[in-house]
Protein backbone atom coordinates (compact mmCIF):
# COMPACT_ATOMS: atom_id res chain seq x y z
CA UNK A 1 0.00 0.00 0.00
CA UNK A 2 2.93 2.66 0.29
CA UNK A 3 4.68 1.45 -2.34
CA UNK A 4 5.77 3.93 -4.71
CA UNK A 5 4.58 2.26 -8.07
CA UNK A 6 5.95 5.71 -9.74
CA UNK A 7 9.43 4.24 -9.96
CA UNK A 8 8.07 1.31 -12.25
CA UNK A 9 7.34 3.41 -15.26
CA UNK A 10 10.49 5.22 -14.18
CA UNK A 11 12.85 2.49 -14.60
CA UNK A 12 10.43 1.72 -18.08
CA UNK A 13 12.14 5.12 -19.45
CA UNK A 14 15.59 3.82 -18.35
CA UNK A 15 15.37 0.58 -20.38
CA UNK A 16 13.67 2.08 -23.44
CA UNK A 17 16.06 4.82 -23.13
CA UNK A 18 19.02 1.90 -23.41
CA UNK A 19 17.43 0.52 -26.81
CA UNK A 20 18.01 3.82 -28.04
CA UNK A 21 21.44 3.87 -27.22
CA UNK A 22 21.82 0.12 -28.18
CA UNK A 23 20.94 1.13 -31.36
CA UNK A 24 23.83 3.63 -31.70
CA UNK A 25 26.08 1.11 -31.11
CA UNK A 26 24.95 -1.40 -33.95
CA UNK A 27 24.74 1.46 -36.50
CA UNK A 28 27.77 2.63 -35.85
CA UNK A 29 29.35 -1.02 -36.00
CA UNK A 30 27.30 -1.60 -39.23
CA UNK A 31 29.06 1.57 -40.79
CA UNK A 32 32.89 0.79 -39.27
CA UNK A 33 32.91 -2.67 -38.90
CA UNK A 34 30.61 -4.97 -40.61
CA UNK A 35 30.54 -3.16 -44.07
CA UNK A 36 34.42 -4.58 -44.29
CA UNK A 37 32.89 -7.99 -44.92
CA UNK A 38 30.71 -7.04 -47.42
CA UNK A 39 30.98 -6.79 -51.23
CA UNK A 40 34.57 -5.39 -52.85
CA UNK A 41 37.62 -7.80 -53.84
CA UNK A 42 39.92 -6.30 -51.19
CA UNK A 43 39.20 -9.54 -49.07
CA UNK A 44 38.71 -12.86 -49.76
CA UNK A 45 39.19 -16.32 -48.69
CA UNK A 46 38.44 -17.83 -45.64
CA UNK A 47 39.26 -15.64 -42.99
CA UNK A 48 37.06 -13.04 -44.80
CA UNK A 49 34.05 -15.77 -44.84
CA UNK A 50 34.68 -16.46 -41.10
CA UNK A 51 34.74 -12.76 -40.42
CA UNK A 52 31.71 -12.31 -42.12
CA UNK A 53 29.55 -14.71 -40.36
CA UNK A 54 31.26 -13.37 -37.18
CA UNK A 55 30.29 -9.94 -37.76
CA UNK A 56 27.09 -10.45 -38.74
CA UNK A 57 26.65 -12.49 -35.55
CA UNK A 58 27.87 -9.81 -33.54
CA UNK A 59 25.37 -7.17 -34.96
CA UNK A 60 22.36 -9.20 -34.69
CA UNK A 61 23.43 -9.49 -30.75
CA UNK A 62 23.21 -5.98 -30.84
CA UNK A 63 19.90 -5.78 -32.41
CA UNK A 64 18.33 -8.49 -30.15
CA UNK A 65 19.49 -6.42 -27.13
CA UNK A 66 17.43 -3.81 -28.11
CA UNK A 67 14.60 -6.10 -28.53
CA UNK A 68 15.26 -7.30 -25.13
CA UNK A 69 15.42 -3.58 -23.37
CA UNK A 70 12.02 -2.84 -24.97
CA UNK A 71 9.97 -5.55 -23.96
CA UNK A 72 11.47 -5.30 -20.50
CA UNK A 73 10.25 -1.56 -20.80
CA UNK A 74 7.23 -2.79 -22.02
CA UNK A 75 6.29 -5.54 -19.21
CA UNK A 76 7.33 -2.88 -16.61
CA UNK A 77 4.85 -0.11 -17.75
CA UNK A 78 2.48 -3.00 -17.88
CA UNK A 79 3.45 -3.95 -14.26
CA UNK A 80 2.61 0.01 -13.46
CA UNK A 81 -0.48 -0.51 -15.19
CA UNK A 82 -1.74 -3.36 -13.43
CA UNK A 83 -0.27 -2.97 -9.66
CA UNK A 84 -2.11 0.72 -9.42
CA UNK A 85 -5.96 -0.75 -10.48
CA UNK A 86 -5.22 -3.54 -8.20
CA UNK A 87 -3.95 -1.09 -5.34
CA UNK A 88 -7.10 1.09 -6.03
CA UNK A 89 -9.55 -1.97 -6.08
CA UNK A 90 -7.81 -3.30 -2.68
CA UNK A 91 -8.37 0.54 -1.58
CA UNK A 92 -11.75 0.54 -2.49
CA UNK A 93 -12.60 -3.22 -0.60
CA UNK A 94 -11.28 -1.63 2.43
CA UNK A 95 -13.21 1.10 2.57
CA UNK A 96 -16.62 -0.53 1.62
CA UNK A 97 -15.43 -2.63 5.24
CA UNK A 98 -15.29 -0.17 7.06
CA UNK A 99 -18.67 1.62 5.57
CA UNK A 100 -19.89 -2.02 6.27
CA UNK A 101 -19.22 -1.51 10.16
CA UNK A 102 -15.41 -3.39 10.28
CA UNK A 103 -11.99 -2.18 11.14
CA UNK A 104 -9.42 -3.48 8.86
CA UNK A 105 -5.64 -3.02 10.21
CA UNK A 106 -2.65 -2.38 8.17
CA UNK A 107 -2.12 -5.87 7.91
CA UNK A 108 -5.50 -6.71 6.67
CA UNK A 109 -7.32 -7.89 9.52
CA UNK A 110 -10.90 -7.29 9.40
CA UNK A 111 -12.54 -7.23 12.50
CA UNK A 112 -16.65 -5.34 13.71
CA UNK A 113 -16.12 -2.43 14.89
CA UNK A 114 -18.19 -2.29 18.34
CA UNK A 115 -16.79 1.05 19.06
CA UNK A 116 -19.50 2.57 16.23
CA UNK A 117 -22.39 0.63 18.61
CA UNK A 118 -23.98 2.77 21.67
CA UNK A 119 -23.60 0.71 25.11
CA UNK A 120 -27.08 -0.97 24.36
CA UNK A 121 -26.02 -2.38 21.13
CA UNK A 122 -23.05 -3.93 22.37
CA UNK A 123 -24.81 -5.24 25.72
CA UNK A 124 -27.77 -6.77 22.82
CA UNK A 125 -25.26 -8.37 20.40
CA UNK A 126 -22.95 -9.79 23.46
CA UNK A 127 -26.29 -11.52 24.77
CA UNK A 128 -27.90 -12.69 21.41
CA UNK A 129 -26.22 -15.79 19.87
CA UNK A 130 -27.36 -14.94 16.24
CA UNK A 131 -26.09 -11.36 16.25
CA UNK A 132 -23.14 -13.09 17.52
CA UNK A 133 -22.81 -15.55 14.38
CA UNK A 134 -24.22 -12.86 12.34
CA UNK A 135 -21.26 -10.73 13.16
CA UNK A 136 -18.68 -13.73 12.96
CA UNK A 137 -19.95 -14.37 9.39
CA UNK A 138 -19.85 -10.57 8.39
CA UNK A 139 -16.20 -10.53 9.28
CA UNK A 140 -15.36 -13.76 7.50
CA UNK A 141 -16.93 -12.48 3.99
CA UNK A 142 -15.14 -9.16 4.70
CA UNK A 143 -12.02 -10.68 5.35
CA UNK A 144 -11.68 -12.79 2.86
CA UNK A 145 -12.89 -10.22 -0.14
CA UNK A 146 -10.03 -8.34 1.36
CA UNK A 147 -7.29 -11.38 1.08
CA UNK A 148 -8.79 -12.30 -2.46
CA UNK A 149 -7.76 -8.44 -3.28
CA UNK A 150 -4.23 -9.19 -1.58
CA UNK A 151 -3.96 -12.55 -3.36
CA UNK A 152 -4.73 -10.87 -6.87
CA UNK A 153 -1.36 -8.24 -6.30
CA UNK A 154 0.46 -11.18 -5.22
CA UNK A 155 0.10 -13.31 -8.28
CA UNK A 156 0.68 -10.29 -10.20
CA UNK A 157 4.13 -9.88 -8.64
CA UNK A 158 4.64 -13.31 -9.52
CA UNK A 159 3.64 -13.20 -12.86
CA UNK A 160 5.55 -9.93 -13.69
CA UNK A 161 8.73 -11.86 -11.64
CA UNK A 162 8.31 -14.75 -14.63
CA UNK A 163 7.82 -12.81 -17.56
CA UNK A 164 11.66 -10.51 -16.57
CA UNK A 165 12.95 -13.41 -16.06
CA UNK A 166 11.72 -15.29 -19.60
CA UNK A 167 12.25 -12.13 -20.99
CA UNK A 168 16.10 -12.29 -20.61
CA UNK A 169 17.10 -16.06 -21.77
CA UNK A 170 17.52 -16.31 -25.46
CA UNK A 171 14.75 -18.12 -27.63
CA UNK A 172 16.94 -18.87 -30.39
CA UNK A 173 14.72 -18.84 -33.66
CA UNK A 174 17.68 -17.55 -35.07
CA UNK A 175 20.07 -20.24 -34.23
CA UNK A 176 21.35 -23.34 -35.72
CA UNK A 177 21.72 -22.45 -39.65
CA UNK A 178 18.27 -20.42 -39.54
CA UNK A 179 19.79 -16.92 -39.36
CA UNK A 180 22.71 -15.36 -37.92
CA UNK A 181 21.70 -15.70 -34.25
CA UNK A 182 25.77 -17.72 -33.41
CA UNK A 183 24.90 -18.04 -29.44
CA UNK A 184 22.84 -19.94 -27.67
CA UNK A 185 22.99 -17.78 -24.61
CA UNK A 186 22.56 -14.60 -26.17
CA UNK A 187 20.14 -11.52 -26.17
CA UNK A 188 16.59 -12.74 -26.60
CA UNK A 189 15.63 -10.72 -30.04
CA UNK A 190 11.76 -11.93 -29.08
CA UNK A 191 11.60 -11.33 -26.05
CA UNK A 192 7.60 -10.63 -25.09
CA UNK A 193 6.63 -7.71 -23.72
CA UNK A 194 2.92 -7.93 -23.21
CA UNK A 195 2.42 -9.31 -19.63
CA UNK A 196 -0.89 -10.85 -20.72
CA UNK A 197 0.62 -12.85 -23.48
CA UNK A 198 4.12 -12.97 -21.40
CA UNK A 199 4.63 -17.07 -19.58
CA UNK A 200 2.92 -16.96 -16.54
CA UNK A 201 5.13 -20.10 -15.11
CA UNK A 202 8.81 -20.99 -15.19
CA UNK A 203 10.60 -23.80 -13.52
CA UNK A 204 10.55 -24.49 -9.83
CA UNK A 205 14.23 -23.95 -9.70
CA UNK A 206 15.60 -20.29 -9.72
CA UNK A 207 16.93 -20.02 -13.27
CA UNK A 208 20.86 -19.79 -13.30
CA UNK A 209 22.44 -17.08 -15.51
CA UNK A 210 22.87 -18.81 -18.69
CA UNK A 211 26.55 -19.51 -19.40
CA UNK A 212 28.53 -18.66 -22.21
CA UNK A 213 30.20 -21.13 -24.44
CA UNK A 214 33.66 -21.50 -24.14
CA UNK A 215 34.44 -22.56 -28.01
CA UNK A 216 37.38 -23.67 -29.56
CA UNK A 217 41.08 -23.07 -28.52
CA UNK A 218 43.86 -24.83 -30.72
CA UNK A 219 47.48 -24.73 -29.49
CA UNK A 220 51.02 -26.48 -31.18
CA UNK A 221 53.61 -26.88 -31.66
CA UNK A 222 55.07 -25.57 -28.78
CA UNK A 223 57.81 -27.23 -25.97
CA UNK A 224 58.78 -26.32 -22.54
CA UNK A 225 59.61 -26.82 -18.80
CA UNK A 226 58.26 -25.61 -15.70
CA UNK A 227 59.44 -26.74 -12.50
CA UNK A 228 58.52 -25.50 -8.69
CA UNK A 229 60.03 -26.57 -5.37
CA UNK A 230 58.46 -27.52 -2.30
CA UNK A 231 57.47 -24.93 -0.48
CA UNK A 232 54.63 -23.57 2.48
CA UNK A 233 52.49 -26.55 2.47
CA UNK A 234 52.54 -26.66 -1.45
CA UNK A 235 53.45 -29.56 -3.64
CA UNK A 236 56.51 -29.50 -5.61
CA UNK A 237 56.58 -30.12 -9.23
CA UNK A 238 58.46 -30.94 -12.86
CA UNK A 239 56.59 -31.15 -15.97
CA UNK A 240 58.06 -31.39 -19.28
CA UNK A 241 56.24 -31.15 -22.30
CA UNK A 242 56.30 -31.45 -26.25
CA UNK A 243 53.22 -30.51 -28.07
CA UNK A 244 52.68 -31.03 -31.78
CA UNK A 245 49.03 -30.07 -31.54
CA UNK A 246 45.94 -29.67 -29.10
CA UNK A 247 42.99 -28.85 -30.13
CA UNK A 248 40.18 -28.27 -27.64
CA UNK A 249 36.07 -27.41 -28.02
CA UNK A 250 34.11 -26.98 -24.96
CA UNK A 251 30.59 -25.51 -24.14
CA UNK A 252 27.99 -25.74 -21.91
CA UNK A 253 24.33 -24.15 -21.97
CA UNK A 254 22.72 -23.47 -18.66
CA UNK A 255 18.53 -22.99 -18.60
CA UNK A 256 17.04 -23.22 -14.84
CA UNK A 257 17.43 -27.05 -14.16
CA UNK A 258 18.62 -28.25 -17.43
CA UNK A 259 22.43 -28.12 -18.04
CA UNK A 260 24.00 -29.68 -21.05
CA UNK A 261 27.30 -29.37 -21.59
CA UNK A 262 30.54 -31.16 -23.72
CA UNK A 263 34.00 -31.69 -24.62
CA UNK A 264 35.87 -32.73 -26.91
CA UNK A 265 39.84 -33.19 -27.39
CA UNK A 266 42.31 -34.14 -29.74
CA UNK A 267 46.08 -34.28 -28.55
CA UNK A 268 49.19 -35.08 -30.29
CA UNK A 269 52.48 -34.69 -28.73
CA UNK A 270 54.87 -35.97 -25.62
CA UNK A 271 54.59 -34.83 -21.68
CA UNK A 272 55.87 -36.01 -18.56
CA UNK A 273 55.37 -34.54 -15.61
CA UNK A 274 55.99 -35.48 -11.08
CA UNK A 275 54.57 -33.88 -8.45
CA UNK A 276 55.48 -34.40 -4.89
CA UNK A 277 55.06 -33.17 -1.32
CA UNK A 278 53.13 -33.16 2.16
CA UNK A 279 50.46 -30.46 2.53
CA UNK A 280 47.37 -29.72 4.94
CA UNK A 281 45.72 -32.44 2.75
CA UNK A 282 48.33 -35.11 3.50
CA UNK A 283 50.91 -37.00 1.17
CA UNK A 284 50.81 -36.66 -2.19
CA UNK A 285 53.42 -38.36 -5.00
CA UNK A 286 52.80 -38.98 -8.79
CA UNK A 287 54.93 -39.41 -12.04
CA UNK A 288 53.43 -39.88 -15.64
CA UNK A 289 54.72 -40.01 -19.05
CA UNK A 290 53.23 -40.19 -22.55
CA UNK A 291 53.33 -39.80 -25.83
CA UNK A 292 51.35 -39.99 -28.98
CA UNK A 293 48.05 -39.29 -29.73
CA UNK A 294 44.80 -38.58 -27.61
CA UNK A 295 41.40 -38.22 -28.38
CA UNK A 296 38.19 -37.87 -26.05
CA UNK A 297 34.68 -36.85 -26.78
CA UNK A 298 32.72 -36.24 -23.46
CA UNK A 299 28.78 -35.05 -23.01
CA UNK A 300 27.07 -34.94 -19.99
CA UNK A 301 23.32 -33.65 -19.26
CA UNK A 302 21.78 -32.58 -15.79
CA UNK A 303 18.03 -31.85 -15.48
CA UNK A 304 17.43 -31.00 -11.67
CA UNK A 305 18.79 -33.73 -9.31
CA UNK A 306 19.18 -36.45 -12.34
CA UNK A 307 22.07 -36.48 -14.92
CA UNK A 308 24.22 -38.49 -16.86
CA UNK A 309 27.20 -38.62 -18.43
CA UNK A 310 29.20 -40.59 -21.46
CA UNK A 311 32.44 -40.48 -22.41
CA UNK A 312 34.62 -41.99 -25.61
CA UNK A 313 38.45 -42.13 -25.62
CA UNK A 314 40.98 -43.30 -28.01
CA UNK A 315 44.65 -43.64 -27.52
CA UNK A 316 47.81 -44.86 -29.79
CA UNK A 317 51.25 -44.83 -28.38
CA UNK A 318 52.98 -45.24 -25.03
CA UNK A 319 52.23 -43.81 -21.64
CA UNK A 320 53.07 -45.07 -17.62
CA UNK A 321 52.63 -43.70 -14.46
CA UNK A 322 52.54 -44.32 -11.06
CA UNK A 323 50.51 -42.48 -7.95
CA UNK A 324 49.92 -42.42 -4.40
CA UNK A 325 47.90 -40.26 -2.30
CA UNK A 326 47.28 -40.39 1.50
CA UNK A 327 45.19 -37.82 3.79
CA UNK A 328 42.33 -37.26 5.90
CA UNK A 329 39.80 -37.35 3.46
CA UNK A 330 41.20 -40.60 2.14
CA UNK A 331 43.72 -42.24 0.19
CA UNK A 332 44.19 -43.57 -3.90
CA UNK A 333 47.29 -44.87 -6.07
CA UNK A 334 47.51 -46.67 -8.68
CA UNK A 335 50.48 -47.63 -11.66
CA UNK A 336 49.71 -48.13 -15.01
CA UNK A 337 52.01 -48.91 -17.90
CA UNK A 338 51.30 -49.27 -21.61
CA UNK A 339 52.05 -49.69 -25.26
CA UNK A 340 50.17 -49.59 -28.20
CA UNK A 341 46.52 -48.66 -29.24
CA UNK A 342 43.31 -48.18 -26.67
CA UNK A 343 39.77 -47.32 -27.31
CA UNK A 344 37.60 -46.84 -24.44
CA UNK A 345 33.70 -45.90 -23.50
CA UNK A 346 32.20 -44.89 -20.12
CA UNK A 347 29.07 -44.05 -18.86
CA UNK A 348 27.15 -42.87 -15.38
CA UNK A 349 24.28 -41.63 -13.90
CA UNK A 350 23.71 -39.73 -10.40
CA UNK A 351 21.11 -39.47 -8.85
CA UNK A 352 20.07 -36.44 -6.12
CA UNK A 353 23.83 -36.64 -5.29
CA UNK A 354 24.45 -40.24 -5.38
CA UNK A 355 26.40 -41.45 -8.28
CA UNK A 356 27.48 -44.31 -10.56
CA UNK A 357 30.05 -44.94 -13.30
CA UNK A 358 31.81 -47.74 -15.40
CA UNK A 359 34.36 -48.11 -17.80
CA UNK A 360 35.27 -50.51 -20.50
CA UNK A 361 38.50 -50.57 -22.37
CA UNK A 362 39.86 -52.40 -25.33
CA UNK A 363 43.41 -52.74 -25.82
CA UNK A 364 45.97 -53.96 -28.73
CA UNK A 365 49.77 -54.02 -27.45
CA UNK A 366 51.37 -54.66 -24.68
CA UNK A 367 50.59 -53.09 -20.69
CA UNK A 368 49.21 -53.10 -17.22
CA UNK A 369 47.36 -51.23 -15.02
CA UNK A 370 46.08 -50.75 -11.47
CA UNK A 371 44.31 -48.13 -9.42
CA UNK A 372 42.49 -47.42 -6.29
CA UNK A 373 40.30 -44.34 -4.90
CA UNK A 374 38.79 -44.00 -1.78
CA UNK A 375 37.64 -40.40 -0.64
CA UNK A 376 36.96 -37.05 -1.22
CA UNK A 377 38.88 -35.71 -4.91
CA UNK A 378 39.30 -32.30 -5.83
CA UNK A 379 35.54 -31.94 -7.25
CA UNK A 380 34.28 -32.37 -3.39
CA UNK A 381 32.56 -35.13 -4.26
CA UNK A 382 33.64 -38.95 -2.05
CA UNK A 383 34.39 -41.29 -5.15
CA UNK A 384 34.77 -45.42 -4.24
CA UNK A 385 36.33 -47.39 -7.22
CA UNK A 386 38.98 -48.97 -8.79
CA UNK A 387 40.12 -50.27 -12.48
CA UNK A 388 42.49 -52.92 -13.59
CA UNK A 389 43.50 -54.25 -16.97
CA UNK A 390 46.00 -56.47 -18.81
CA UNK A 391 46.81 -57.16 -22.36
CA UNK A 392 49.87 -59.15 -23.84
CA UNK A 393 48.32 -58.91 -27.80
CA UNK A 394 44.69 -58.14 -27.24
CA UNK A 395 43.41 -57.38 -23.57
CA UNK A 396 41.71 -54.65 -22.02
CA UNK A 397 40.45 -52.96 -18.66
CA UNK A 398 37.18 -52.71 -16.63
CA UNK A 399 36.75 -50.34 -13.82
CA UNK A 400 33.71 -48.76 -11.65
CA UNK A 401 32.89 -46.30 -9.42
CA UNK A 402 30.48 -44.80 -6.92
CA UNK A 403 30.03 -40.99 -5.63
CA UNK A 404 28.50 -39.11 -3.46
CA UNK A 405 28.02 -34.95 -3.55
CA UNK A 406 27.49 -33.78 0.11
CA UNK A 407 26.03 -30.56 -0.87
CA UNK A 408 23.56 -31.81 -3.48
CA UNK A 409 22.59 -35.15 -0.93
CA UNK A 410 21.87 -32.10 1.54
CA UNK A 411 19.57 -30.05 -0.75
CA UNK A 412 17.44 -33.63 -1.95
CA UNK A 413 16.99 -34.33 1.62
CA UNK A 414 15.55 -31.33 2.40
CA UNK A 415 13.42 -30.86 -0.60
CA UNK A 416 12.16 -34.20 0.61
CA UNK A 417 11.38 -33.27 4.29
CA UNK A 418 9.73 -29.53 2.68
CA UNK A 419 7.51 -32.14 0.56
CA UNK A 420 6.88 -34.30 3.29
CA UNK A 421 6.04 -31.96 5.48
CA UNK A 422 4.02 -29.57 3.02
CA UNK A 423 2.08 -33.39 2.69
CA UNK A 424 1.68 -34.17 6.17
CA UNK A 425 0.36 -30.49 6.70
CA UNK A 426 -2.58 -30.63 3.55
CA UNK A 427 -3.50 -33.83 5.09
CA UNK A 428 -4.14 -32.65 8.32
CA UNK A 429 -5.72 -29.93 7.12
CA UNK A 430 -8.21 -32.17 5.30
CA UNK A 431 -8.82 -34.57 7.92
CA UNK A 432 -9.70 -31.76 10.49
CA UNK A 433 -11.93 -30.33 8.06
CA UNK A 434 -14.30 -33.62 8.11
CA UNK A 435 -15.02 -32.30 11.70
CA UNK A 436 -15.65 -28.65 10.97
Amino acid sequence: MTTDLGLLTTAAAKWEEMAGELKKVETRYADSVQKITLGGESWNGVSQQTAHTNFAATRYEYTAAQSQAKAIGSLLRDAHEKFTDLKKKLESARDDAIAAGMTVSEQGRVAFDYAKLTPAERSAYHHDPDGQKTISEAVGKWQQHIDDRVKAVSELDQNVKTALSAAVIDSNRDALGKGDDESLTGFNRYAEGDLDKAPKKLDETPPERPKADDGLTITGPDAGMKLTGVKYGKEGSIKLYADLFHMTYKGEYNNGSLTLAGLDDIYVGARGSANFGITDKGLAAKAEASAGVRAMLEGHANYGVVGGYGRFEGFAGGEASASLGLGKDGFNGGFKAFAGEKGAVAAGTEVAGLGAGATAEGWAGAGAEFKWDFGKGEDGKYHFGGKAGLALGIGGAVGGEFTVDPGKVKDAAGDAADWVGDTAGSVKDEVTSWFD
